[in-house]
């Protein structure tokens, strides 16, 4: 039915007004707000379309300040974590830190995610489905075809990681995971299994990177080659296919410069950064105030939740980092962050983060980060740890030495240079929504204990086994009671 259609593309069109979407991704919109045809019938609107979900990234999707897009999705993930820390009780992402927001169906914490997703999904959905009866040139459509494929394979790709179990590498893997939407329509779908999801987030992603060849995107909120290629290392990284890892995290690395150390303590405010390969520049005149990414994760902006609760780091983590390493200068052991001239009315905690800043005490507008090319060293170092490769050693070298002068090439070899690895991923990454999915894909358990975490904070929460039932986040009971079709966890 077209009334489905309808409401995608009004609601792609409406983030260019900077209009709100509908309370629920299953409403259906009057068919007068927008004619469907003509919304599609070109590339130009294909490309409109494409660019309202651009910019859908950074908007408030629900009545909550602190559901602001992808940048919040990355907050929620690292906050059920363990080395991103509240040093005091905080009302927002609160029953996240705690591991009750995700067991509990009714909670807007897992409504938030699952709804975001898919929204982006169906919007892609949109642009995917409309592409080839498009008025336009082949490589328009390939352009806008490529990026809204990588948008369907990165959603998917998310909400499997939350809401179905890990994927274990060279099994069947038919645990459930998550409805496949491919179409835009009413049509009710059943979860998948983790096999066939994942094996459709590489049919996606493939093809982009088929399309997207010889793009050159206009800035970094599009979504070229290189991050077809990242993306695709990504996942391989995650089911465990090493080879495939390797090879495309070093083909998106390819030409792209790390960061200096001078560069590596701006703030990481800048979707122009060298280092960028893909991000969001929260626009002047889009701007959500208390709710921008700056607004929970700088140092800086003057809210109420950074006065009164700055992040911070595990202190054991923090603890290992050597004091030449230009990480070290992110975080202030002392909590008093004297560069930046601090009011008094701002609470004062150790091992707090400047990492993320914002424009200043007055616009918390700070460009939020979701590829990296350091992640790609990482995933490429990783990779070839786990296949024997003597080279892993020179990929991680390559990466760290940019950070600290004083590391030498490491001699190790096995787990113990795959745990050195993960040690490094843990403070390059640090705030940017990777730990939470670490954690679940090497099957590790979660462990706050003998750090700065609070346990009157965290209600108790210091440990969580990797067996944990909780790992697999709960169905929201709204999306099981509009599809029966769709089996919930193990409550």
């Amino acid at each position: 039915m077209k009334s489905n259609y309808i409401k995608q593309i009004f609601f792609a069109i409406s983030l260019l007004i900077l209009s709100s979407c509908s309370d629920d991704f299953l409403d259906k919109k009057p068919t007068e707000f927008v004619d469907y045809d003509a919304a599609t019938k070109t590339t130009e609107d294909l490309m409109t379309l494409l660019n309202g979900i651009h910019r859908s990234l950074y908007i408030r999707y629900e009545s909550n300040q602190n559901e602001n897009g992808l940048g919040s999705l990355m907050q929620q993930v690292d906050i059920a974590a363990d080395d991103l820390v509240f040093p005091v009780t905080n009302g927002w992402f609160l029953a996240v830190y705690n591991w009750t927001g995700q067991a509990n169906e009714n909670a807007q914490d897992i409504r938030f995610p699952y709804r975001t997703y898919y929204r982006i999904i169906r919007n892609a959905n949109t642009i995917i489905e409309s592409t080839d009866a498009a008025v336009g040139s082949d490589a328009d459509k390939k352009i806008v075809k490529g990026q809204a494929l990588l948008y369907r394979a990165f959603c998917h790709y998310q909400l499997v990681q939350l809401f179905g179990k890990r994927y274990v590498s060279g099994t069947t893997n038919t645990q459930l995971g998550v409805p496949l939407i491919l179409t835009v329509g009413n049509e009710q779908f059943p979860r998948s299994t983790v096999e066939e999801v994942y094996a459709q987030i590489n049919k996606d992603i493939d093809e982009a990177n088929v399309l997207l060849v010889g793009y050159t995107k206009p800035n970094n909120s599009h979504l070229g080659l290189k991050v077809a290629q990242g993306l695709k290392a990504r996942v391989a990284l995650t089911q465990g296919n090493w080879a495939i890892a390797a090879d495309y995290a070093a083909k998106a690395k390819a030409g792209i410069a790390l960061m200096t150390p001078d560069e590596y303590v701006k703030g990481f405010n800048d979707f122009n950064g060298k280092e960028w390969m893909w991000g969001s520049h929260v626009s002047e005149v889009q701007t959500d105030y208390f709710g921008n990414f700056g607004a929970y994760m700088s140092r800086n902006y003057n809210s109420t939740v950074i006065r009164s609760c700055p992040k911070a780091i595990n202190s054991k983590l923090y603890n290992l980092i050597p004091a030449t390493d230009v990480r070290s200068k992110i975080f202030d052991k002392t909590g008093a962050h004297t560069a930046l001239g601090l009011p008094s009315t701002y609470a004062k905690f150790p091992y707090t983060s400047q990492k993320f800043l914002a424009i200043s005490t007055g616009d918390s507008r700070c460009d939020i980060p979701y590829m990296r090319v350091a992640e790609m060293y990482l995933i490429e170092a990783e990779a070839k740890a786990r296949l024997g490769l003597a080279d892993a050693n020179n990929v991680l070298f390559t990466l760290v030495k940019s950070r600290d002068a004083a590391y030498v090439l490491s001699t190790k070899t096995g787990q113990a240079l795959v745990d050195e690895i993960w040690f490094q991923r843990r403070i390059e990454l640090w705030g940017e929504g990777f730990r939470f999915y670490d954690l679940k894909r090497t099957n590790s358990a979660l462990d706050r204990t003998g750090a700065n975490h609070d346990s009157s904070v965290t209600g108790g929460v210091l440990s969580v086994p990797a067996s944990d039932k909780r790992w697999q986040w709960l169905i929201p009971r709204a999306e099981i009671n509009a599809n029966p079709l769709v089996k919930q966890n193990e409550l």
